[in-house]
């Protein structure tokens, strides 16, 4: 059974284009997927069978992981994962989303993003995703011609069209793809189905962009963010944690978001004087520590209704037009 799954999934990146694929999951891995898992899978590889050559915006995070694992199975050398890089990027998450790309096997090419080089993107108004998402797309759609894709793809998933998401205005903009919502995918069925493929990053934290840290309305600068990725390397250096935000924000105030289970530890004794001693050295001169513990997305909280544009609400048929 095991040769059989090998050879399935070799057979697959040699189909055509178009070619529906039905492909055996890795063979490490449980072979059984609940009936609705399945379907959803045979509807993604079909999805992407269909779209032609496939740019995949490829960030290594769970999302784009299945993406990127679907393309290379449904297409083959015709699908190819881009990693966006700036200072917005957290430390290591290149180097893990290049591991990430060879242990699928899919092309992988990295590519230098400007955001920092437009003013709109650095006032940093609640709409900056949207900003940085048209500059992906936008570098992504120059290099088409040359290496003759046809279709952007996203990572995007079902529980993504129902939150606060100006980047997905951009894609629509700019005609990308966004397979996971088209197959039906929630959060959970992309984790469930990359464990069941077998991908190191099935149960890895969200990573979103270090600007997402620093509150709206103050300024992002290359700075801010490289204080927030030091200050987050340092906690979880020092208190081995995996979920963790530091937010940026004004006064050079760090907020610290740590998981309830966590709040006792980080505020107990000789682990908070090391956190303060080293976010004051990064030059934070205020150390907070969140009450209400980690959760994501927690900067839109201070956004009002008026400041958050209905049109980057996208419905998650949009994102197929």
């Amino acid at each position: 059974m095991f040769a059989a799954a090998r050879k399935s999934e070799r057979q697959a990146k040699r189909q055509p284009m178009g070619t529906i694929i039905r492909v055996m999951p890795s063979p490490h891995v449980n072979l059984e997927l609940p009936r609705e898992l399945a379907d959803k899978r045979d509807r993604l590889l079909a999805l992407l069978a269909g779209y032609g050559r496939v740019a995949v915006a490829f960030s290594g995070g769970v999302d784009s992981a299945i993406v990127a694992q679907a393309a290379h199975l449904a297409c083959g050398p015709q699908a190819v994962a881009f990693t966006a890089v700036s200072q917005s990027l957290a430390s290591g998450e290149r180097e893990e989303a290049e591991l990430l790309a060879r242990s699928i096997g899919i092309v992988h090419r990295i590519i230098e993003t400007q955001e920092f080089e437009n003013p709109d993107y650095l006032q940093n108004a609640p709409d900056r995703c949207y900003h940085c998402k048209t500059e992906l797309y936008t570098q992504l759609e120059r290099v088409a011609p040359e290496l003759g894709f046809d279709t952007i793809v996203n990572g995007a998933n079902l529980d993504d069209a129902g939150d606060y998401r100006p980047g997905m205005k951009a894609a629509g903009e700019h005609r990308v793809r966004s397979p996971l919502i088209e197959a039906g995918f929630t959060k959970d069925d992309v984790r469930a189905l990359a464990q069941h493929w077998g991908l190191a990053v099935w149960d890895k934290p969200a990573t979103p962009c270090l600007s997402s840290r620093v509150a709206y309305g103050l300024e992002v600068t290359p700075e801010r963010v490289r204080r927030v990725d030091e200050a987050e390397r340092f906690l979880r250096a020092e208190l081995g944690l995996r979920e963790l935000r530091v937010r940026h924000e004004a006064n050079d105030l760090a907020r610290i978001e740590v998981p309830r289970s966590e709040l006792a530890r980080v505020a107990d004794g000789i682990a908070r004087e090391r956190v303060c001693e080293e976010l004051h050295r990064l030059g934070f001169k205020y150390v907070t520590l969140d009450l209400d513990g980690f959760r994501s997305g927690s900067m839109n909280a201070a956004l009002s209704l008026v400041q958050i544009d209905p049109a980057a609400r996208v419905a998650a048929s949009h994102s197929a037009n």
